[in-house]
């Protein structure tokens, strides 16, 4: 019987494999860089181990460290979550030799299928489709052109070491070749120490289906239906659901049997993913194995109601796999977008900062895996995903609605993210026709409003100078008492200056009573102010109630209003001197990234 559960990983899978682990009577046990002393998987582990400095390779990659506090803590199993040391067949084995139970498949399987080029001559060998290709052993520049006129072009470069779109290019005529493979073979070398690289033909719009399967150390294996992980951005995953609206119960079947096949060939045990290219007749051709838990399995967990966490734990223990093939059934949808600390308006540059509040929606059937929460700084050492957001419907369109509120009534005040991003992906047409292929984001949707800077509207900034009117504490928890704050005396006018980072805008703010009227140059917004408080702000505008969600830090406002996000400073009582010593009659706030907020009713979990 294992007891105690060492978790190799940080962040949301650390959380996820907490949660699992301690309702199995599990004791647990996390590692964390000296970055990560407060971090919330820190906190609800029993145990807790520093690994080292934030520098990845000095902590989270360091397996002589990770070893040592299991045999420090007295931990007797060692779950790697995903990234970090997760398909390192190295880390499998030195568990192994140390006596720890790796909670994942033998070290030889971990080795197989990270090699590209070995994995695929192994599943050609057992039958299962592949790409045509070229997969010499350690090939030479010269050898990869001369295979690369047999294939065919378009044909894709592809490191055999790694994965995630590095090393890999797409070729579309032989003049560009020479050129991709060596810049291919250099990111490879760079990316994961070794330049191995393969050729295949290039399938044209495809789609990216997963199959999620399960072995157990007594020759049982199973698949758990499908992922369709087609929405990427530069061969990384945006939004994965299952099942695919692409895939018909027969293709289920002959992909599920086909990933069955691919585990028992390498005598896999535990989860697994195997990845396939489905071009448009369904035909389908294996990409590559995973050997770990996929970031996406929540969609797989809520359709078929079981925990795969648990699944590991029970066949790392020797047990058999807790359902046969036809005990396995499908319900209804689920859809899982990555919340990232990113700003897609200006290339998805990765944001870091504080996360003044943070506040998941909440909702029939709705799942937050996070690893954050109010208060925690978004730093640059790690990745900036701040959660991933899974909505579960009894068909897609429910769960697409469930996400999308979700996405809305989620509060997020301090870094930029791509929730507004995420949001246009799901209420697309395209997506929701289940049209979506790997070229989507890149074709039919590379020119939408979400992904270039915007202009603040003049009724975001009606609404943020109804803010600084009121000229209280700033306090998000202090109610304004209306009657006190605007009273009915003649109107009165005031200038109001804000900085949106980018440009400093004059306002004229005029306030009658609870009518607000607010002026840009020839612009004018008129609304009436219900209430504020609580860091929500209602109002009456066109004769509709509505609220927005608002979080003031002194001068700087997050405000998040009709579906668009906000960011300003008050600069109306700046000295002069503060504008002048830029020379551009600008005043530059002193914050280092764009911030952002989601409005929502307000919600506690």
């Amino acid at each position: 019987m294992l007891k105690k559960l060492l978790i190799a990983n940080r962040g949301e899978i650390a959380v996820r494999v907490i949660k699992t682990a301690k309702s199995l009577g599990y004791r647990t046990v996390a590692v964390y860089s000296e970055a990560d002393a407060k971090a919330l998987h820190v906190e609800l582990a029993d145990e807790a181990v520093c690994i080292g400095p934030a520098q990845v390779s000095a902590s989270y990659l360091n397996a002589e460290a990770i070893i040592e506090a299991a045999r420090k803590t007295g931990a007797d199993c060692v779950h790697p979550g995903y990234g970090f040391l997760s398909e390192n067949s190295g880390f499998a084995r030195a568990c192994k030799d140390a006596g720890l139970v790796f909670v994942g498949p033998p070290e030889a399987a971990i080795e197989l299928m990270g090699s590209k080029r070995r994995s695929k001559i192994a599943m050609q060998e057992a039958g299962v489709p592949v790409v045509p290709g070229f997969e010499g052993d350690n090939a030479s520049d010269e050898e990869l052109i001369n295979a690369a006129e047999n294939i065919g072009y378009p044909l894709m470069i592809k490191a055999s070491a790694g994965g995630g779109g590095r090393g890999m290019r797409l070729v579309e005529k032989a003049a560009e070749l020479a050129d991709n493979i060596q810049r291919a073979r250099s990111e490879a070398k760079q990316a994961f120490g070794d330049g191995e690289l393969i050729l295949e033909k290039a399938v044209i719009e495809p789609r990216h289906i997963e199959i999620q399967i399960f072995a157990d150390q007594h020759g049982n294996a199973v698949y758990l239906g499908e992922r369709d992980c087609s929405v990427q951005r530069r061969h990384q995953k945006v939004v994965e659901e299952a099942p695919s609206p692409f895939v018909t119960p027969e293709l289920r079947q002959a992909m599920g049997e086909a990933a069955v096949k691919a585990a028992l060939a390498c005598g896999y045990e535990g989860a697994g993913t195997v990845e396939f290219l489905v071009d448009k007749d369904r035909n389908f051709y294996f990409l590559e194995m995973n050997t770990r838990l996929q970031v996406e399995h929540p969609v797989t967990e809520l359709i078929t109601g079981q925990d795969l966490v648990a699944w590991q734990l029970s066949v790392a223990e020797g047990l058999a796999l807790p359902l046969t093939q036809d005990q396995i059934q499908l319900n209804g949808h689920a859809i899982e977008v990555r919340l990232y600390a990113e700003d897609p308006a200006n290339g998805f540059t990765p944001q870091t900062g504080p996360l003044h509040q943070f506040q998941p929606a909440e909702g029939e059937g709705l799942r937050f895996d996070t690893g954050v929460r109010s208060g925690d700084s978004i730093t640059p050492h790690y990745d900036p995903m701040l959660a991933k957001v899974i909505a579960w419907g009894a068909n897609r369109n429910e769960a697409r609605r469930r996400l999308l509120r979700a996405l809305e009534d989620t509060t997020v005040f301090g870094v930029t993210t791509n929730r507004y991003f995420l949001s246009r992906i799901i209420a697309d047409d395209t997506f929701g026709e289940g049209e979506a292929t790997t070229a989507f984001l890149q074709q039919a949707f590379r020119d939408d409003p979400s992904l270039a800077p915007k202009d603040s509207s003049i009724r975001e900034l009606a609404l943020a100078a109804c803010v600084f009117s009121h000229g209280n504490s700033g306090r998000p928890d202090v109610r304004a008492d209306l009657n006190n704050a605007w009273s009915n005396t003649p109107s009165t006018v005031s200038p109001m200056k804000l900085d949106t980072g980018d440009k400093t805008l004059e306002l004229l703010v005029r306030r009658a009573g609870n009518h607000v009227t607010v002026t840009l140059g020839e612009e004018q917004y008129e609304l009436d102010l219900e209430s504020m408080g609580d860091g929500l702000l209602c109002i009456i505008d066109n004769g509709v109630r509505q609220r927005c969600q608002y979080h003031r830090q002194g001068d700087h406002l997050y405000l998040q209003a009709f579906g668009q996000a906000l960011a300003v400073r008050d600069v109306t009582h700046q000295p002069a001197s503060g504008a002048a010593a830029s020379g551009s009659g600008r005043i530059k706030p002193p914050w280092t990234a764009p911030l952002l907020m989601f409005w929502s009713r307000p919600a506690r979990r």
